[in-house]
């Protein structure tokens, strides 16, 4: 079973749900999907673009 986990800085808007996305590792990479709607299905990255992403992410909010 994929251990899908989100960032503890994760907020909430008004109705109570958290605005963010989730990650797992998966075998062929890390996936990423929508908190709020997980069933409309995932991406999937290779660790070396996932590690890009949030150096991006950071850098520019």
């Amino acid at each position: 079973m994929t251990q899908w986990r989100k960032s503890s800085h994760s907020g909430t808007n008004n109705g109570g749900m958290s605005d963010c996305v989730e990650v797992a590792n998966i075998p062929s990479g890390i996936a990423i999907r929508d908190s709020k709607n997980p069933h409309a299905g995932h991406l999937t990255l290779t660790p070396g673009v996932f590690a890009d992403l949030l150096a991006r992410l950071k850098r520019d909010g």
